[in-house]
Parts: C-alpha cells; sequence; structure tokens
C-alpha cells in the first residue's frame, strides 16, 4: 500500500520492497507527468523512475522497508526532479558502461544519458539519486 500527497508542483509516494513496486512507481509517475501536462521527455522520465527506483530495491533497501518516490516540477515547468529516497547503506557508483555481456548494470548508465544532470544526496538513514530534467 503506498501513501500518496499531491501538491501542486509535488507528487510523493512510498513503495515497499517488493517487485510490483518498480511498475507501480512508473504509473504513480506518468499520473503525475500527465496531471502537469508533460509530455515531451515523458518516456526519458518514466525509465528514469524505473531504473532509479530499481536501483532502490536491488541496492538501497533493506528488508522490512520501502523506498520514497518523490517528483517536484519548478513551478512554471523549467524544470523536473525525480528522488528516489531509500534507507539502505549500499554506496553509489559512478555510472560506467558494464561488459557486453552483463545482464545488469546499465541502470545509472541509462539515468545519465537521459536525464539532464544527476547525482546522489545524503540521508540518514541512507541515500537520495535524483536525476532532472530541464524544459
Amino acid at each position: 500500500m503506498n501513501q500518496e500527497l499531491q501538491l501542486p508542483y509535488l507528487y510523493e509516494a512510498f513503495y515497499r520492497r517488493e517487485r510490483r513496486s518498480v511498475p507501480a512507481a512508473r504509473r504513480f509517475a506518468a499520473a503525475a507527468l500527465a496531471e502537469w501536462g508533460v509530455r515531451e521527455r515523458a518516456g526519458d522520465v518514466l525509465l528514469c523512475v524505473s531504473e532509479l527506483a530499481t536501483n532502490a530495491l536491488v541496492h538501497g533497501v533493506p528488508p522490512g522497508r520501502g523506498f520514497r518516490l518523490l517528483l517536484h516540477r519548478e513551478q512554471g515547468g523549467g524544470l523536473l526532479r525525480v528522488e528516489v529516497h531509500d534507507s539502505g547503506e549500499g554506496e553509489v557508483r559512478a555510472a560506467r558502461a558494464p561488459g557486453a555481456d552483463a545482464e545488469w548494470g546499465r541502470g545509472l548508465v541509462l539515468v545519465e544519458a537521459l536525464a539532464d544532470t544527476w547525482g546522489v544526496g545524503e540521508r540518514d538513514p541512507g541515500k537520495v539519486v535524483w536525476c532532472e530534467f530541464v524544459k
């Protein structure tokens, strides 16, 4: 079950550590983008939401916990920020292309390629991995 807070320029939801949370987060983000009338780069934003949510589940969310997805749109629509907050101790490494035969490891490479900027912030406990899209 997720809890949602909706303000004019902020959408926020919490998801448990379970596989169905990634598609749920993507649907939530798609609804927020539709509400805001964001069409340009919507596919890029949704792919980044999926990748950051997946990384949180795989690397950042301890058993029994979850992650928070926050979407913030700057008033006037010039900046769209995606944040995924988790409470794990996992460290985010720089985006690196994996080997050609690797079955995983492309998430942050995709985020880096699609978003205008991305980064990691501290949280106690855990971290915030974010990306931004500029109109």
